[in-house]
């Protein structure tokens, strides 16, 4: 027993070694960005057991062409449903309505839901291309998860160990409140000052509006990422509560790359939340009891595939967040109008009734790690002001009202903590509606 003991211990020393080095190429091939010492059999034990409890026995795994293990979990056995608030809840199937005034997909013939469009569209700099077709990797092998079943990326060890500690894991850290906001301020009040992260943003709301849902399509790329506990995403942001207090709500969904959370330098599906400021509850993706998927065939948490190109082709995401008017319920749908799952009612207090600001935009995480600003890229790496194909975009921002009706947003504002580094430009056109650019390179010489 002891000798097995040994060797497994051993065994596992030599599995889980690493490079010391903290710098990150930009190469999305590389995997599992984590320094190991030594990890004792005890540790390893203290890793598996919540692991269990994360990953729920699949009917079936698909293994994704990035190394990805996709779990199809029977959805009344999802994560999920473990939460206290959720013991006898009765799975959503569908919202009980759509919001007005969006494109309903006439063939629903097409299983797979693909659109294979192309498309013209005019930005701020004359036109360029957009692509449809706009999936996840793990597509690529043709093989999808059985009826009644939903899919789940397989959290791992490595995952595990890339994180500060276990409580960290999956968790956004409590000084990392996005923007944080006084309502009675005349300006933003960026609380969030150095902590190291940086945005590039829109928004639209106060202390008096109702909001009940935002949508936008997002272009998605690839930026490259200094150091491994940095990330770069961009998202829309679902607000209410305290901007500086303990009780902020906050429902959040788009794209990121971030190696410590997934090993990897690929853009993926992401989801968020939390109802105490990032304090002790939510959590990214389907890391703890609350968000509950219905969706055969969207992984959170999975990787995104084709991204877009510089001066080439362009590829975007459409995400839709809003609250079922006579559920309560907040829904996810992504691409064309594909429902992923939804946030119950009962995990919030403030969205439990309604939104009183929505975001939309970039964030890095700066952490100076050599004494000076990161090359860490917020979304194509390049400056607002290169326009379509060059750099990224937020288009037709649009948010829910309290008839449930979406429509355009008619006055934005913008903000960026440091222009020289990361911006952000607003316009409306016909196609597009409301609009902007943003991005940047990070570190260059305006940007020490």
């Amino acid at each position: 027993m002891v000798m097995h003991m040994k060797i497994t211990l051993l065994y596992l020393c030599f599995l889980y070694f690493l490079a010391e080095s903290s710098s990150l190429s930009s190469s999305s091939t590389i995997q599992n960005y984590t320094r190991y010492k030594q990890i004792s059999s005890l540790r390893l034990e203290r890793i598996n057991k919540p692991l269990e409890n994360i990953n729920k026995v699949p009917v079936l795994t698909i293994e994704s062409p990035d190394g990805d293990l996709i779990d199809c979990v029977h959805k009344r056995k999802q994560l999920a449903l473990d939460h206290p608030l959720l013991k006898n809840h009765k799975i959503q199937k569908a919202p009980s309505e759509m919001p007005r005034v969006m494109k309903v997909k006439l063939d629903h013939n097409d299983d797979d839901n693909n659109n294979n469009t192309e498309t013209n569209v005019e930005g701020g700099e004359g036109k360029g291309r957009i692509k449809g077709d706009v999936w996840q990797m793990w597509h690529q092998n043709g093989t999808r998860c059985p009826k009644g079943t939903v899919p789940i990326r397989r959290n791992t060890v490595h995952d595990v160990l890339r994180a500060n500690s276990l409580y960290d894991y999956g968790k956004k850290q409590r000084t990392q409140i996005p923007l944080v906001r006084r309502s009675d301020a005349p300006e933003p009040d960026i609380l969030a000052a150095g902590n190291g992260h940086e945005h590039a943003i829109a928004y639209t709301g106060s202390s008096s509006q109702e909001m009940y849902g935002a949508k936008a399509s997002i272009s998605v790329w690839d930026p490259s990422i200094e150091v491994i506990n940095e990330f770069s995403l961009s998202q829309i942001w679902v607000l209410s509560g305290s901007f500086d207090g303990p009780d902020l709500n906050s429902i959040e969904a788009g794209w990121q790359v971030s190696p410590e959370l997934y090993g990897d330098t690929r853009p993926r599906l992401f989801t968020y939340w939390t109802s105490d400021s990032y304090q002790a509850t939510g959590c990214y993706n389907l890391l703890c009891a609350g968000f509950i998927q219905t969706n055969s065939k969207i992984a959170i948490g999975a990787a995104i595939s084709p991204v877009s190109s510089y001066a080439g082709n362009q590829y975007d995401i459409s995400i839709l967040i809003w609250k079922d008017p006579k559920v309560g319920n907040w829904w996810m749908s992504f691409g064309d109008n594909t429902l992923v799952g939804y946030w119950p009612a009962e995990l919030f207090t403030h969205l439990a009734g309604h939104a009183t600001m929505v975001e939309w935009g970039g964030e890095v995480v700066n952490s100076r790690s050599n004494g000076r600003h990161t090359s860490t890229q917020m979304g194509s790496g390049h400056f607002a002001g290169d326009g379509f194909g060059r750099a990224s975009y937020f288009r037709n921002l649009e948010i829910v009202d309290i008839d449930n009706t979406l429509s355009s947003v008619q006055s934005i504002s913008t903000l960026a903590e440091n222009t020289n580094c990361y911006d952000i430009q607003s316009a409306y056109s016909n196609e597009w509606g409301t609009y902007f650019y943003y991005g940047g390179p990070g570190n260059n010489p305006q940007c020490p």
